[in-house]
């Protein structure tokens, strides 16, 4: 037997096992389990090596970023926009404002009387005298031009405060609040052309010239209104005559039974109503006890 043989041992089943099978068993006489192990390490170790890189991460996490960034500013961008042109389309062309005609007509009117020897700044003289005539005719122009100018000046007056507070909450856009200004200014500078101008027929007069011209536009205001009441009511009137030419005459036998019949319609009311008296009665002293009205002994 070879000294190389390792030791035998009879297992019961009469089968024979050596000892270096054992051995190699687990490890071949080359180290393959050596071979195995290493094979495993360097398995592990090539798995790392090549695995993600962490600076692709990276950058396509900036990458994502830019993209909501994006699509959150365009967002809020459109938002915006929209917020403008709503508030731009909900008050239309409200400022955009033209003096009345009567500005140039004043000036037409001023013209003639400068040429007639008017000049600014003298006292205009009393109704009965001449020389004053072209003063009066420039007063009763300028003061026609107030009058237009009201509605103008009221619209401005009535709009500021709620411009200015949307402004200031950043709620209009700029060109609204620039067309805004562009006819406050209008009105401002027609506001103080008209004092001069006032100044110019009579001294003084500037300081009451649109309390005179308010007074005045109400006035005519109230007069207009009762006009087109009037107006509407006459035309109401005329419809119920139309329409009461379109129904059939009745004769004179046919107009006596509708009197009849409405004498016998009243005549039934009345009765029904005697009726309802009666029995609202009977009812109020039958249901209540006897001395219920009389005063209660202390």
């Amino acid at each position: 037997m070879s000294s190389s043989a390792g030791e035998a041992t009879i297992n019961p089943d009469g089968t024979t096992s050596f000892a270096d099978d054992a051995t190699n068993a687990g490890f071949g006489s080359d180290g393959g389990a050596g071979d195995s192990a290493g094979s495993g390490f360097e398995g592990a170790q090539g798995s790392i090596v090549k695995g993600t890189d962490p600076a692709i991460f990276l950058a396509l996490g900036f990458v994502l970023f830019v993209i909501i960034y994006y699509v959150l500013f365009t967002r809020s961008k459109k938002k915006q926009t929209d917020q403008e042109q709503f508030f731009f389309e909900m008050d239309g062309d409200k400022f955009n404002i033209k003096l009345p005609s009567t500005v140039d007509e004043y000036y037409e009117v001023k013209d003639k009387v400068m040429k007639a020897g008017w000049e600014p700044g003298k006292k205009m003289g009393p109704p009965t005298d001449a020389a004053g005539a072209p003063s009066r005719a420039l007063a009763q122009a300028l003061m026609k031009r107030s009058i237009a100018d009201i509605p103008l000046v009221t619209h401005i007056q009535k709009e500021s405060p709620g411009m200015n507070k949307l402004y200031a909450q950043s709620m209009c856009s700029v060109k609204q609040w620039q067309s805004y200004q562009a006819a406050e200014s209008l009105i401002s500078g027609e506001v103080e052309e008209v004092r001069l101008e006032a100044d110019d027929i009579e001294p003084g007069w500037s300081s009451t010239i649109w309390r005179q011209a308010m007074q005045y536009h109400n006035m005519l205001k109230n007069k207009h209104e009762m006009e087109q009441k009037n107006r509407q009511e006459a035309v109401k009137q005329k419809v119920i005559q139309e329409e009461e030419k379109k129904k059939p005459k009745l004769t004179p036998e046919q107009e006596k039974q509708q009197k009849e019949l409405a004498a016998e319609k009243a005549a039934e009311e009345l009765i029904k109503m005697e009726e309802r008296e009666k029995a609202g009665k009977k009812s109020f002293s039958g249901g209540l006890k006897k001395g219920f009205l009389a005063s209660k002994k202390k």
